[in-house]
């Protein structure tokens, strides 16, 4: 980790003028949000009567996060801290019989799997493997866990820590590969995969069930513990793995089978050339539900639920029940005593619940939506909903929702001291014409401490994917608040190619990076100019990430309307881009074919062909570790920057990849887009 580097003031002192908040609050700052504790991972006891959750808090002196083991009854009533050992004790998950909790903590000095009982007593270790272990999930029957861990396919956990230990000692750093990925996402391919184990909840004994599949179960770098479960008996564990060919370029994950005592693999969606997921069994053991998508090598396909009779499993055609309201679903779980999901679905500009109904004679409904974004929800006793909830000025807590209209309360409050003394405007919905006369949503913050009559500066954000969107929600890197704390109206449209607006919206991105999509976005820029008088045409500045640096790239290259730019991870050159990331799917789907099938896509959307046109002062921000956008794209927008005598600056970090994690990076991160916004977008007669 790398040592706290010594806090910069957030260049308040240039902004006294308009940091003066309302009588409710000052703005919020750096350190507030990395004091936000993260409250993740509800899970419901078998009973229903009771939430086991996680609350992490960044250790800023160490460089890390702490997570502790929580409970709350669903009823209400002050929650309990499980866990007090420092590190990571994340990933609860209640035994059958409800007597225990399995938890993974690294105080033994790796990740393992621990026992906590309910009636008293210590938490007691159940696995002891040479190498990490994560994930794990109960037995319908208590009898047995399911973990993943990393191995050499093939080898067991023992000979794998042993031929880590070998490569270690080698004085030579040379690794030579015969096929990609070489890399991804943030690491190098060090030839282990991630397997499913099955671990007596006993002895703690584990046995690959997977040992020599040469692919990751589940998927890297994002699958988790949702992408494997145990059938009903106990017998046989449904998990999905990656693509057996052509991964850096195939979508095709599929779901299969395993007995639980081991035995022959069987592939339950090899009828389906595009990406399977999320295996579930219903608590009664008549249905299979899963997601899925229809277009192979398109990771932005629509997620659709289904659900199939188990009897059917390999052989019946599953039934798309979210596929009539034109909405990505993100996960999922089963209702706790009737054929029912609840479904977390991407819808408008929010996450929200819907009830899904198995049997298809109904179709789905939204039934928890508004005042923030949905997540993680679950049925208890008493036909409560539990759920996460969040909004850009609220962090993430949990809550209930009884039977009956608007009963809505929250079972945690772990965040209130310390927003209470913060201003932290809501985020206010528009919507406008863009692109073709479609309607396009987007959102306003205010700034805090908005003075009648002033005018206040605008930071426009573009959101990456391309196929993501702007939420009502809390974010601990984008935070939506605290890019507004300085004073600032912030103004974050959801384009062309943002999910949750239908597919074809979703779609119309593709082949067309720089067309409808900055249609889009420069026409909810001039609408937010138009409808909110206190915003000040004269002084905006762009900020972006990933896609959204894409996008801040080419707007240096055909706009002089802002007045400063900060590029996040951005693309900068298609090209090169394409023969330099790891999920070749990608640019593929997005710009029709390889660069040598397609030359014409990959040059007409590069900002690296306009430079001639920059002029407006850009931030240029890159990760060396993002093998997503690889850091050279930012070195080259940099470099072009300079070339050209456009005021510039690149921030680099060696240790962070796509996304800015560290404790110690994220206030330099923070810092440095504050100061290059006050140096062009501050007022001084203000």
């Amino acid at each position: 980790m790398t040592r706290l580097v010594p806090l910069l003031l957030l260049v308040s002192l240039a902004f006294t003028g308009r940091l003066l908040a309302a009588a409710g609050g000052r703005p919020m700052t750096v350190d507030d949000l990395l004091s936000v504790k993260s409250v993740a991972d509800p899970q419901v006891s078998p009973d229903g009567t009771q939430v086991v959750y996680v609350v992490s808090e960044v250790d800023r002196e160490a460089g890390r996060s702490n997570s502790s083991l929580w409970v709350v009854p669903v009823a209400g009533g002050e929650p309990k801290q499980l866990t007090t050992a420092k590190g990571a004790n994340t990933h609860p998950r209640w035994s059958p019989d409800g007597a225990s909790i399995a938890f993974v903590s690294s105080r033994s000095g790796s990740n393992q799997v621990w026992l906590l009982p309910l009636d008293g007593g210590e938490a007691r270790q159940l696995t002891d493997l040479p190498i990490d272990v994560d994930g794990p999930i109960w037995s319908p029957t208590g009898d047995h866990l399911a973990v993943v861990a990393h191995v050499y396919p093939g080898l067991s956990p023992e000979d794998t820590a042993k031929k880590d230990k070998e490569k270690g000692e080698v004085k030579t750093s040379a690794q030579s590969y015969d096929q990609l990925m070489v890399r991804h996402w943030m690491s190098w391919n060090d030839g282990k995969r991630s397997h499913l184990f099955v671990v007596d909840a006993k002895t703690g004994a584990a046995r690959d069930l997977t040992p020599d599949l040469p692919v990751n179960v589940p998927p890297a770098p994002f699958g988790g513990s949702t992408d494997y479960a145990f059938s009903s008996d106990g017998k046989t564990l449904a998990f999905t793995a990656e693509p057996l060919e052509n991964r850096p370029w195939s979508t095709n994950s599929d779901l299969w089978t395993v007995p639980v005592d081991g035995g022959e693999l069987t592939n339950l969606t090899a009828g389906n050339p595009a990406a399977d997921a999320h295996p579930s069994f219903s608590p009664d053991g008549k249905w299979f539900a899963y997601l899925s998508q229809k277009r192979a090598g398109f990771e932005a396909d629509q997620w659709v639920l289904n659900v199939i009779p188990t009897s059917d499993l390999g052989t019946g055609k599953p039934i798309p029940l979210t596929a009539v309201i034109d909405r990505p679903v993100s996960s999922f779980s089963w209702d706790r005593d009737r054929p029912a999901l609840l479904a977390i679905v991407d819808d408008g500009g929010d996450s929200v619940v819907y009830e899904v109904p198995a049997l298809a004679r109904m179709a789905p409904r939204p039934i928890l939506t508004g005042d923030g974004s949905y997540g993680d929800a679950q049925r208890a006793a008493d036909g409560v909903i539990v759920f996460t909830r969040s909004s850009a000025a609220r962090p993430t807590e949990l809550w209930a929702d009884p039977p009956g209209p608007d009963n809505y309360r929250t079972l945690t409050a772990h965040n209130n001291a310390l927003i209470e003394p913060l201003d932290l405007p809501s985020a206010e919905s528009f919507t406008f014409a863009g692109a073709d006369g479609d309607e396009v949503q987007g959102w306003l913050v205010r700034p805090p401490g908005l003075e009648e009559g002033k005018k206040v500066p605008v930071l426009f954000l573009i959101h990456g994917g391309p196929q993501g969107s702007w939420h009502d929600s809390w974010h601990s890197r984008w935070n939506l608040a605290l890019f507004a704390a300085p004073g600032y109206a912030v103004v974050a449209v959801n384009p062309r190619g943002s999910t949750g607006f239908g597919q074809q919206f979703t779609d119309q991105i593709s082949t067309d990076w720089s067309g409808r999509v900055y249609e889009d976005l420069m026409k909810g820029l001039d609408h937010a100019l138009d409808t909110y008088d206190f915003l000040d045409a004269d002084r905006i500045a762009a900020a972006g990430g990933s896609y959204g640096g894409y996008m801040v790239n080419w707007i240096a290259g055909h706009s002089d309307r802002f007045k400063a730019l900060i590029s996040h991870a951005g693309v900068f050159d298609l090209h090169s881009m394409y023969f330099t990331t790891e999920e070749l799917w990608f640019p593929e789907w997005e710009f029709g074919g390889p660069p040598w099938e397609n030359p014409e896509a990959y040059q007409t959307h590069s900002p690296s062909n306009f430079v001639q046109n920059f002029k407006t002062p850009t931030l240029v921000i890159h990760g060396a570790l993002d093998f997503r956008v690889p850091d050279a794209q930012g070195l080259g927008m940099f470099t072009a920057l300079q070339r050209r005598g456009v005021p510039s600056r690149y921030l680099f970090f060696p240790d962070e990849g796509h996304w800015i994690a560290k404790p110690a990076n994220r206030v330099t991160w923070w810092n440095e887009i504050h100061q290059w916004l006050a140096k062009y977008l501050d007022d001084s007669s203000s």
